[in-house]
């Protein structure tokens, strides 16, 4: 009898062990998720704030339509690169499209702002400083996020590869997830678009 008791409270410890565990993985997993939800609440800005950009060059560079095509053609695509990750943040082919996609979206603002360079009047345009302003600001907003992101993933998947919780979390299907990284081989992407006028 008493080895059926010590039995039975060594299962309960045992249960409750492989609870906490399962609770820490998921309590992990929501937090990834959360900073991956400011990410796209920071991209989001970012995307309200390039159609203004855009119109507001639109009158100065009648000449650089390419330009501008370029710049709301690379928007759309990394709004759809953003729907997709926030489907499955963390999984490694959604954050390897939204990296992809805002890349492209970087270079596209670079070459704008760029090109705004050689318009003093535009550049020297209210609309257009405040505007620019606001971007980089929010560019500013966007890498401390997928800093946070690119953290609480981190934390994540050591919660989930270290032993014993790797039995839990091969048990209950937690998932690695990706980070969030800008390409290596991109240089210019992983340059900020400069903005200061």
């Amino acid at each position: 009898m008493l080895g059926l008791l010590i039995l039975l409270g060594l299962l309960a410890l045992l249960a409750f062990w492989a609870v906490g565990i399962y609770n820490g993985l998921v309590m992990a997993r929501n937090a990834f998720r959360n900073a991956f939800a400011q990410i796209d609440v920071q991209l989001q800005r970012r995307f309200d704030l390039i159609p203004n950009l855009v119109e507001t060059a639109k009158a100065y560079l009648a000449h650089e339509k390419g330009t501008l095509e370029a710049v709301t053609a690379a928007r759309n695509a990394a709004q759809s690169g953003l729907a997709a990750a926030k489907a499955a943040p963390g999984d490694p082919t959604a954050m390897a499209e939204l990296a992809r996609t805002q890349g492209m979206l970087d270079g596209a603002l670079g070459r704008l702002l760029v090109t705004v360079e050689a318009y003093p009047e535009l550049k020297a345009s209210q609309n257009m400083m405040q505007l620019t302003e606001e971007l980089t600001s929010t560019e500013n907003k966007v890498a401390f996020a997928r800093q946070a992101f690119n953290d609480s993933v981190m934390a994540y998947n050591n919660r989930r590869e270290v032993f014993p919780a790797s039995v839990v979390a091969g048990m209950f299907n937690f998932a690695p997830a990706a980070l969030l990284d800008i390409p290596v081989d991109k240089a210019e992407v992983r340059e900020a678009p400069k903005v200061q006028f």
